[in-house]
Parts: structure tokens; C-alpha cells; sequence
């Protein structure tokens, strides 16, 4: 059997019915949908949600709080991920993107002091915390673009 050689099972593929189309179809007047009625009506579907009139679910929980539309996203970098990086790296957004650290769309990457490290490294990044700072400063390494 080859693929051009494929056919469905008989009786399994059922041609669809061209409704509306002449008195000689037998379906023609109501064209299956009844008589009268909103299911009868031309874009007479229900919009998702609809429960028939009774006050739907997501208009009967309350809303709480709200959502601030200007909220910065920010990754965060520990210490102890960076021990894959050799002596002397430039660590930047685009090496730790490069590394797997940070996956997604973020606003930055802040880095923070929880591990040790043991070697030296450059970083350029705008957000580090102070712990971060003092641990890197003390194995040697500089930070760059901190505030």
C-alpha cells in the first residue's frame, strides 16, 4: 500500500448538506433550523459565557484589587547561578540569556547575593544588590552600569 493509494473507510466520510439551496434539496424553507426563535435568526449564537439569562459567573464573583498596567518585570539572578561562568566572563543580559539563566520578555535582571562565588567577573548590569555587590567586589571581580 502506498500513500497515494489511502482512502477513508467507507460509509466513515459523510458529504455535508447544502442547505437552503432550491425545493428540490428538501431543505429548503427553515433549512433545518427550526421555526421562529433566536437559533433560527442569522447570527443567532450565544456569546461565550451565556448561561440563558441567569447572571453569569464571571459578572457574579467578586473583583478584587486591581492591575497596575505600568508594572516592570524583572528576572532575578542569584550568585550561585553564575558559578558556570569562567574567570574574568563579562556577565551582561545577553550572556545570561545565552546561558538559560533568563527565558522570556523581561523589563531587566537584578542581581541577587544568595551563594558564593569564587572567582572574579565582570558584570554589566543596571540592577544588583548590595549583598551582590560586596561578594563580587571581595572575589575580585567590578560591576558595571549599577545604580
Amino acid at each position: 500500500m502506498k500513500l497515494h493509494e489511502l482512502k477513508p473507510a467507507p460509509g466513515s466520510r459523510a458529504k455535508s448538506r447544502r442547505v437552503g439551496r432550491g425545493v428540490g434539496s428538501g431543505w429548503v424553507k427553515t433549512a433545518g433550523r427550526g421555526s421562529k426563535g433566536h437559533k433560527a435568526r442569522s447570527g443567532g449564537q450565544t456569546p461565550p459565557g451565556f448561561e440563558g439569562g441567569q447572571m453569569p459567573l464571571q459578572r457574579r464573583v467578586p473583583k478584587r484589587g486591581f492591575t497596575n498596567i505600568f508594572r516592570k518585570r524583572i528576572a532575578v539572578v542569584n550568585l550561585r547561578d553564575l558559578a558556570g561562568f569562567e574567570s574574568g566572563a563579562v556577565v551582561d543580559g545577553a550572556a545570561l540569556v545565552k546561558a538559560g539563566l533568563v527565558k522570556g520578555e523581561w523589563d531587566g535582571i537584578k542581581l541577587l547575593g544568595n551563594g558564593e562565588i569564587g572567582r572574579p567577573l565582570h558584570v554589566k548590569l543596571a540592577l544588583v544588590s548590595r549583598a551582590a555587590r560586596e561578594k563580587i567586589e571581595a572575589a575580585g571581580g567590578k560591576i558595571e552600569g549599577a545604580a
